[in-house]
């Protein structure tokens, strides 16, 4: 029996060479945990930013460590006090930390739903983080309410696409920005007014909004103040200053995910049902997530892109 994985980790913080593949332990579930062999996991912007010492202060851990926030695999052991799952059991969900990108990895049960029948291991690794980040985030500000302005910003990207689903299935009208080659995407989830960023200022076509959902940060949130009626909010999952930038007398709040098995089995089930979409726009290898993770700092996608560890 192999007491060693292969896993996808960090020593220094630094660039794209600073994420390898080495060899580990392989764990065992503690108090409360099951361990499980992942099957896929999914690839998000905080693994590089995890890398690059960028979030350190909001997530310190000491190196080396296991890069990887999501998962979907099977139940190989149960630890003590686990009771929610037995061996065999198909699974998926975050973590709640670092250490998906591993052959095992003992995972508190409590973070992890049964994976719906009609969705395969590669697909349900990328939904446990976006599509409940999608729909708190929307939600953060307050209830939707039909006929809402809705403004998502970075909608062809994992957290934008369902959050541009979400508002259209509240009765919102919904106004998104893409890139140039995302515009038929996006208008396939269901906004209403789709906006090219790259030839196109956001400002000329929305206006009157309630509601601005940010996933792009930077230079784009500072400009939204300007479209939001008088008692309009941003929710910022790109900003961590957002406090520091939300001009007197306006509303700006600073999006955390959390985990919430419930919410996520049931979009799982919607997924797995097809009344909602889950786009993947790439599926890679385990030798290659270091270089899928370049990537997903280096250029906008649509959708998610999934490490399949059969590949």
């Amino acid at each position: 029996m192999t007491t060693t994985q292969r896993a996808v980790l960090v020593r220094a913080y630094g660039g794209a060479s600073a994420a390898e593949v080495a060899e580990i332990a392989k764990p065992s579930a503690g108090d409360g945990q099951v361990l499980v062999r992942v099957r896929a996991a999914g690839v998000n912007g905080i693994d590089w930013k995890f890398r690059e010492g960028l979030v350190q202060k909001a997530f310190p851990v000491q190196l080396p460590a296991v890069l990887g926030i999501e998962l979907a695999g099977t139940v190989e052991a149960v630890g003590p006090g686990a009771s929610r799952f037995q061996v065999g059991d198909r699974v998926m969900g975050p973590l709640g930390q670092l250490g998906a990108y591993a052959d095992f990895v003992a995972v508190a049960e409590a973070n992890l739903v049964h994976t719906p029948e009609g969705l395969d291991d590669v697909q349900a690794a990328g939904i446990p983080v976006a599509a409940v980040a999608g729909w708190l985030s929307l939600h953060q500000a307050g209830p939707i309410a039909a006929g809402q302005r809705i403004l998502v910003h970075g909608a062809a990207g994992g957290l934008g696409g369902y959050a541009v689903q979400y508002a259209k299935q509240a009765g919102a009208e919904v106004f998104a920005t893409a890139s140039t080659a995302s515009l038929d995407y996006v208008r396939s989830l269901g906004a209403d007014h789709v906006i090219d960023y790259r030839r196109q200022r956001f400002e000329s076509v929305a206006q009157d909004i309630d509601l601005v959902l940010d996933y792009v940060g930077g230079e784009v949130l500072d400009r939204s103040w300007d479209v939001l009626t008088k008692n309009g909010a941003i929710v910022t999952a790109a900003a961590p200053d957002i406090l520091a930038r939300t001009p007197a007398g306006r509303r700006g709040l600073w999006f955390v995910n959390k985990a919430d098995t419930t919410l996520l089995a049931r979009l799982a089930a919607e997924i797995a049902q097809g009344s909602l979409l889950s786009k993947l726009s790439e599926v890679v290898g385990f030798d290659d997530i270091p270089a899928a993770i370049e990537r997903n700092r280096t250029g906008p996608r649509i959708g998610k892109v999934v490490a399949d560890f059969s590949r």
